[in-house]
């Protein structure tokens, strides 16, 4: 993270119309793409326990949900921040961003949902499917960029012949999407070794419970 740090500020060069603030994109879009990935982990986690019934795919299920709602976090507050001085509003209904949003509340909704179910089963019956149903909207929100002319960018990369960034900022941007991986899976490792902990413990009650 500190190297993605210097990356950022001290190495990549300043862009020629937003200016510094666009530093801003190296955090933002390395969020929302971080943030993919945990929703795919979140779909496959899903589909795995609904076909296996093992604890150890709802755990990542889980444990990813919470990991890449605090990413799309990072990225919907991050957008605003950027688009105020770029656009001259904070926000704006268009597709990509509302798309975000919802996407946002469905995984948020699906967290909810594991807090008040009390029964282990039903609970992580109902937040697998939930969470194969909420994944139907990530690739549109990927794609929203492409398929709508919105007030949001056209995508800088893959999005053309006019798209690109420069050397340095394709470096810099690299380097935090690495950074940011590492800290997805060092926060996935840490959550799943709180979740088993916490499944010991509930072991344990139910043990005595029945003595």
């Amino acid at each position: 993270m500190l190297v993605s740090l210097y990356a950022i500020f001290m190495y990549a060069p300043t862009e020629r119309t937003m200016g510094d603030v666009q530093r801003i994109f190296y955090f933002h879009i390395s969020a929302w793409w971080i943030a993919g990935v945990g929703l795919l982990v979140v779909f496959l986690a899903s589909v795995a326990y609904l076909w296996k019934r093992e604890r150890r795919f709802d755990a990542a299920a889980l444990a990813s949900t919470e990991i890449a709602v605090l990413f799309m976090t990072i990225g919907i507050t991050t957008g605003p921040i950027w688009a105020k001085p770029v656009w001259g509003i904070y926000w704006t209904w268009d597709p990509r961003l509302t798309s975000a949003l919802v996407c946002w509340l469905m995984y948020v909704a699906i967290l909810m949902l594991r807090r008040y179910i009390p029964e282990e089963s039903k609970r992580s019956n109902l937040s697998a499917v939930a969470g194969i149903i909420a994944f139907v909207n990530v690739p549109f929100v990927f794609m929203t960029i492409r398929l709508f002319r919105t007030q949001h960018p056209q995508p800088v990369i893959g999005g053309g012949d006019e798209s690109g960034l420069a050397p340095a900022m394709t470096q810099a941007f690299l380097i935090t999407l690495v950074a940011f991986t590492f800290l997805y899976l060092w926060l996935m490792q840490k959550r799943l070794e709180v979740e088993a902990t916490e499944q010991q413990v509930d072991d344990l009650h139910k043990e005595l419970e029945l003595a």
